[in-house]
């Protein structure tokens, strides 16, 4: 994360940062401050903000840079459906879904690329081609790829309206009493580590709904849906409430008799209006081999 403290220069945020940053174009400057990337004294603010002496500005969490060149690599992907306007892929655990600090390439954006030849939504940027929503890098399962803009606008809409249905398969640590429950609290960036995420009063609406599947001793295995699409939220709730995910790394101290690496957590279904044909698609990927190895030994 970058910081600048003005001292007596005046005029609007996007150029003050383009004067402080070369590495970062106005273009791009504006994208981060619209995703709340850029902030002025902990708070939003938009590009045309006059700024002030004494003002505080942070830079963080920049994942990408214009600069990067998205490699088209040929790697082997596990495909549920595709036709001219979408492309849905199961991704594996450890897969990154689309560069950025760390991961310059071997991600699923790159053999997206090379599947499709150039053929994929622009609305992500250059290296985020198709990209229409992310799960994270140790979270496996169901995501969309857009093939045009049309497809990338019409998705994206639904999943801002909340018309996506998202289920996900999570293994966490502890017996659940309750059959099924709600989680309605805030997220939004730890004020202790900023790499991380939190429940905080000040963070946005998160709303996470969970049914128990089968009770362990010691584990319980969840049937999970999101209403809202917070970053972390899934591993954030079920960690702030007493049942981490096992392995989660994170949010929890990761250790389990299982060795497993990074969080037991599927997006394992998919449902939403199809962009051309306006009928529903739902979309199923089954649990990867090492969930379903893990729940049989607890099974024994």
């Amino acid at each position: 994360m970058k910081t600048y403290k003005v001292l007596e220069e005046t005029g609007r945020l996007d150029k003050y940062i383009v004067n402080k940053d070369n590495e970062l174009s106005r273009a791009l400057i504006q994208k981060l401050i619209q995703e709340k990337k850029i902030l002025v004294n902990g708070k939003e603010a938009k590009s045309s903000y006059k700024i002030n002496p004494g003002d505080i500005i942070t830079v963080e969490d920049i994942e990408y840079k214009e600069d990067i060149y998205l490699k088209p690599q040929k790697m082997e992907l596990d495909i549920i459906y595709e036709d001219n306007d979408i492309i849905i892929v199961n991704k594996p655990k450890g897969m990154v879904v689309h560069p950025g600090n760390g991961n310059p390439d071997g991600t699923l954006a790159n053999a997206i690329l090379e599947r499709c030849k150039g053929s994929l939504s622009g609305i992500g940027g250059i290296i985020r081609p198709g990209i229409v929503h992310r799960i994270d890098k140790d979270t496996s399962g169901l995501v969309i790829i857009a093939k045009n803009d049309n497809a990338h606008i019409k998705i994206s809409k639904q999943i801002q309206e909340r018309k996506v249905s998202k289920t996900y398969l999570a293994l966490v640590r502890g017996e659940i009493k309750e059959n099924e429950a709600t989680i309605n609290m805030p997220i939004g960036r730890s004020i202790k580590d900023r790499k991380k995420m939190a429940v905080t009063k000040n963070g946005k609406e998160a709303i996470t709904h969970f049914k128990v599947l089968k009770k362990y001793k010691g584990f319980t295995f969840l049937e999970v849906k999101i209403e809202t699409g917070r970053t972390h939220q899934i591993r954030v709730h079920l960690s702030q409430i007493g049942y981490p995910i096992v392995g989660d790394e994170v949010y929890s101290n990761g250790k389990n008799p299982f060795n497993v690496k990074g969080q037991m957590l599927h997006a394992t279904k998919l449902e939403f209006i199809h962009p051309t044909t306006n009928k529903n698609v739902t979309y199923v990927a089954p649990l990867p081999d090492y969930f379903k190895n893990i729940l049989e030994q607890l099974e024994r």
